[in-house]
């Protein structure tokens, strides 16, 4: 009697980063840390001040709970709902228990030069045009597979990850913060992703909810036409308007009430300001 031994073989595809993540690990330079537990938190110094809605601010807390704080470290891994009235300005990237005994990496590392600021300086003209923007300084931090119990899984990134990465970026007066969302395993603690500031003067909330089981789907969402992605004006909350644009229909518009009101309070301004009429351009300037 023959017998025939059958082998099957499996070959392992190389983990990636999503193409939308910044470049992060030990292969990119980063600074590296272990996750022991949730209420653990690295200070990290800043060469440049980052302005946050209005505060500008020398170092940050990075919490291994998915949040980055200024002003002290808050290692909760319970979220409070958004907007929380409270003492403290928060970047909430995924706010929620992600103690997984020393397996997840976490990384971060401050740019001054090369292509992550060119990166930075392409993004953030695409998401926010018309300023001629050019970073000058880029803070990555990257949650790394985090809620991952086997080694030999993180090793292989075999298992359900969760990995997130927040950038700020600034130059010229301008802060800018992004949020990049890679696969995120559902999970069954409450969750918070966005951001709050002091009193909650501005806040804006991606996603909250009370058990995780969202959060593959963040993947999905964005607010600057890339999925994964958001993107927010973060040094003073509101737009720095230079100049008015406004579009009507015919020259008829302008005898309308609410026109006229807009066109008289030009007579304040001493920036030029556009009218686009029909296919026609005018542009006022205020002597």
């Amino acid at each position: 009697m023959n017998y025939f031994l059958t082998v099957y073989t499996t070959t392992a595809t190389a983990w990636a980063a999503p193409a939308i993540f910044y470049p992060f690990g030990s292969s990119a330079g980063d600074i590296e840390h272990l996750e022991f537990d949730n209420d653990s938190f690295q200070y990290v110094d800043f060469s440049a001040p980052f302005t946050y809605f209005g505060r500008k601010y020398s170092s940050i807390y990075v919490n291994y709970n998915g949040l980055l704080t200024f002003n002290q470290s808050l290692t909760e891994s319970h979220p409070e709902p958004f907007p929380t009235y409270g003492n403290e300005d928060y970047i909430a990237a995924l706010w929620t228990d992600l103690d997984d005994i020393g397996i997840g990496k976490y990384w971060y590392q401050e740019y001054t030069n090369g292509s992550v600021l060119d990166q930075a300086t392409q993004d953030i003209n695409q998401y926010f045009p018309n300023r001629g923007f050019t970073a000058s300084w880029v803070f990555v931090v990257t949650w790394d597979y985090v809620l991952t119990w086997d080694m030999n899984a993180y090793d292989r990134h075999s298992d359900p990850p969760i990995t997130f990465q927040v950038v700020l970026i600034s130059g010229g007066g301008f802060s800018f913060m992004m949020m990049n969302y890679g696969d995120c395993a559902a999970i069954s603690y409450p969750v918070e992703a966005g951001y709050d500031t002091i009193n909650s003067t501005d806040y804006h909330v991606i996603h909250y909810h009370s058990n995780g089981s969202y959060i593959p789907n963040l993947k999905n969402t964005t607010n600057v036409n890339v999925p994964g992605r958001w993107a927010f004006l973060v040094n003073n909350g509101t737009e720095n308007v230079i100049g008015l644009q406004m579009k009507l229909g015919s020259y008829l518009d302008l005898t309308q009430t609410q026109n006229i009101e807009s066109v008289l309070q030009l007579g304040a301004s001493r920036f030029p300001s556009t009218f686009l009429i029909g296919k026609e351009e005018l542009t006022y300037h205020s002597s």
